[in-house]
């Protein structure tokens, strides 16, 4: 279920140029069209391709505060904290964890003051425990997946 050498080498240039066409593509990669729009699709039809929207960065819509909070959960309410947490837009990513907590949101503010709003809303939800919040300072190596792309497809062997 791994990819290949041009699979690698057609994510990155999707990557790389997003808006690029598969026409091109198949011109940059010397395969035929046919070639990259049958990768594609089995490359989409099996979830290693999600999308082709924009990156959005959320600093630039006005929320540069992010912040991870650690929840503790009630013992069968994790669907209903799930339903919960869907309805807060700070709200960027969930997930269920093991150790200390149940779940980790990665979630974003206006200001620290506004992410004391957020934490409220997100922990006013009477299926949630308790929440511990770290904020991060910086993030010096952002979301990536081209490395562990051009590892999965140097390990497939073709």
């Amino acid at each position: 279920m791994g990819i290949d050498g041009l699979d690698g080498q057609l994510i990155e240039l999707l990557t790389n140029e997003p808006r690029i066409g598969v026409l091109e593509c198949s011109r940059r990669l010397g395969v035929a069209r046919g070639t990259v729009q049958a990768r594609l699709d089995r490359l989409r039809e099996r979830g290693v391709i999600r999308g082709f929207g924009p990156q959005v960065d959320p600093a630039a819509l006005g929320y540069p505060v992010t912040a991870f909070a650690t929840l503790e959960i009630k013992q069968g309410q994790g669907p209903d904290v799930r339903a919960h947490l869907a309805t807060v837009p700070e709200v960027l990513e969930m997930h269920t964890t093991t150790g200390q907590g149940d779940m980790l949101c990665r979630i974003v503010a206006r200001s620290n003051a506004d992410l004391q709003r957020v934490i409220d809303r997100v922990v006013v939800f009477e299926g949630i425990v308790r929440a511990a919040t770290a904020i991060a300072m910086e993030n010096p190596v952002t979301y990536r997946v081209l490395p562990l792309v051009r590892q999965a497809a140097d390990t497939s062997g073709g």
